[in-house]
């Protein structure tokens, strides 16, 4: 199978599959195409060119909508991570607002950000119209008082040249995953103010996505490849083995960085600013442990809840099943059934109710959930969509 995929962390399940013979014990070969732009691993994979891809979860959904080009059906039965990325501002305007060298309140950050953007009108970078990054983004903004498209001004970047955005003066901050916050701040041209983790606690990323058709014409490959990636996962997350994996990622054929920048977004530590220590933050990137990489129905609901609400298209029922059925539980849990991996009964949940670890049902393993809250307190419930939305400022 061949799988697109851009440079950065969060690609590490499908390229440890391949490095670390996850995908050859379940009979598989991968061949791994690495890009630069979110645009082209999508049209690599609709125009059949690679059969998977590691992809931001909302341009999966977007596709399935037509969103900017005609629709074509989209399967996602594997997320390939939760969180991973943050909020880096501009040296300047990191003075300007304050930034200590700790993690500060999305709260008390935004405040003084607003302060700062009633004079000026503020540009962030994301990496794509259709990203976790922009909605992240826009959530937090809009949530401290600041209007998106009216205060401050969002444009696309490439994940590899958001530091180079940075050094131009052509944004005054980025959203963007690792290891491009940590190269920003480690060539002194940015500083990180916040992980999006702490904007949504368990908030969808980076999934592997499919064409339907795909699934259709080769559903035992998928199964197996869902079986070694969910296989290399478990070897991901286990701390003995993060040194060996970061010198794997940070390779020229993959993500071509430093292994040091690596190790840390993988060992969830985060430099701040240059040549200040690494700050731990629990969960940073979240993958395996509580059933992270369940597509969950409702985390798909979210994502097509902001689609919404920024692209200002109106709620549609038959809209928001389309986007809900591009994550598909059912595969996740066709290929992991008999293996001991705890399966969630549900396919769909209350996003950001937990404040603390509940145990919930499965159909296999024992299952707990940690929390999962948004910043500001706010939950989503997927089966009153347009409530919701008519809730938000």
């Amino acid at each position: 199978m061949r799988i697109g995929f851009l440079p950065l962390v969060d690609a590490a399940l499908p390229i440890l599959a391949h490095e670390l013979g996850f995908a050859e014990a379940q009979g598989l070969r991968l061949e791994l195409v690495r890009d630069m732009t979110w645009a082209t691993v999508r049209d690599r994979l609709l125009y059949g060119h690679t059969d998977a891809a590691h992809m931001v979860a909302p341009l999966a959904i977007a596709t399935a909508l037509g969103r900017g080009r005609p629709a074509v059906p989209m399967a996602v039965p594997f997320v390939l991570g939760l969180n991973g990325n943050a909020v880096t501002l501009s040296t300047a305007l990191a003075d300007a607002v304050g930034l200590s060298d700790t993690l500060g309140d999305p709260v008390a950050i935004g405040a003084a950000l607003k302060q700062v953007a009633r004079g000026r009108r503020l540009r962030f970078g994301v990496v794509h119209r259709y990203s976790s990054h922009n909605y992240m983004l826009r959530y937090w903004l809009a949530g401290v008082g600041i209007r998106p498209d009216i205060d401050v001004d969002i444009i696309v970047t490439s994940p590899p040249f958001a530091a180079d955005a940075l050094a131009a003066g052509e944004v005054d901050g980025i959203c963007v995953g690792e290891p491009w916050n940590s190269i920003a701040v480690d060539r002194g041209v940015g500083r990180i103010a916040l992980a999006t983790a702490q904007i949504w606690r368990r908030g969808v990323e980076k999934v592997l996505a499919m064409r339907s058709a795909v699934v259709e014409e080769r559903r035992d490959a998928v199964l197996r490849l869902v079986r070694a990636l969910h296989a290399a996962a478990a070897h991901f997350v286990d701390p003995a083995n993060a040194e060996p994996n970061a010198a794997v990622l940070a390779r020229g054929d993959y993500l071509d960085a430093s292994p040091d920048a690596v190790l840390r977004a993988i060992t969830d530590r985060l430099r701040l600013t240059r040549g200040g220590a690494p700050v731990h933050y629990p969960d940073f990137m979240f993958q395996y442990r509580e059933a992270a990489n369940f597509p969950w129905r409702s985390q798909a609901a979210w994502l097509y809840a902001q689609m919404t609400r920024w692209d200002g298209t109106g709620y549609s029922d038959a809209a928001a099943a389309t986007a809900t059925q591009v994550f598909r539980p059912d595969l996740y849990r066709q290929a992991l059934l008999g293996s001991g991996a705890p399966l969630p009964g549900a396919s769909s949940k209350l996003e950001g109710g937990l404040d603390s670890p509940v145990g919930v049902g499965s159909v296999q393993g024992r299952l707990t959930l940690g929390a999962d809250r948004f910043f500001d307190g706010k939950s989503f419930d997927p089966e009153d969509i347009a409530g919701y939305l008519a809730s938000l400022p």
